[in-house]
């Protein structure tokens, strides 16, 4: 890690110690990302709320795997590929070739894919979305909660991604590096 020392979660003090105790309990574990955020404990309790919040969303738990995958893949944050291949793989039961796709922001479910292609664009044009991906997403089935839910994982996702980066954190998943920026 550059530039950010984790904080270990036996000897943090205050709201940071509070705040990796709620994390280890939800987890069964503390990520390194948790660790290196709580040197700033609003960063970790934004982090938590939009997290908790999103995770109560209208977005299965596969399709939010899939878009994690996806913008990691995008911003090249090793350490958000690694941990959201793994999770994908582990807690949302995504298969292999799924996985693989999201990194391409591809899904052979067409109603995943429609979510995905709007994170694409949302991320490629900085929110400047037309008509036309609207439709298709919403012709694809995807609800305003949904859409609209894509937006706060997009920015949740590149929250991780740019902290994660910047911050140099050790990966603490099984590895998976980003394509385009090896």
């Amino acid at each position: 890690m550059t530039g950010f020392a984790p904080l270990d979660p036996a000897t943090a003090t205050g709201q940071a110690a509070d705040l990796l105790a709620d994390v280890q309990k939800s987890l069964g574990t503390t990520p390194n990302l948790a660790k290196v955020m709580a040197n700033s404990p609003a960063l970790l309790k934004g982090y938590l709320a939009l997290s908790g919040a999103l995770a109560d969303g209208a977005l299965p738990v596969a399709v939010r795997e899939q878009l994690a995958i996806a913008t990691a893949e995008h911003n090249g944050c090793e350490y958000c590929l690694s941990a959201h291949t793994f999770l994908g793989a582990t807690v949302a039961e995504v298969d292999a070739d799924e996985l693989e796709l999201a990194r391409d922001a591809k899904s052979s479910d067409p109603h995943a894919q429609a979510l995905l292609d709007l994170s694409d664009v949302v991320a490629r044009s900085h929110g400047r979305v037309d008509d036309g991906t609207l439709r298709a997403a919403r012709d694809a089935g995807a609800t305003d909660a949904e859409i609209g839910e894509v937006v706060g994982h997009l920015a949740l996702n590149t929250l991780t991604n740019y902290f994660a980066i910047m911050a140099g954190i050790a990966t603490d998943w099984p590895l998976v590096e980003p394509r385009r920026w090896v």
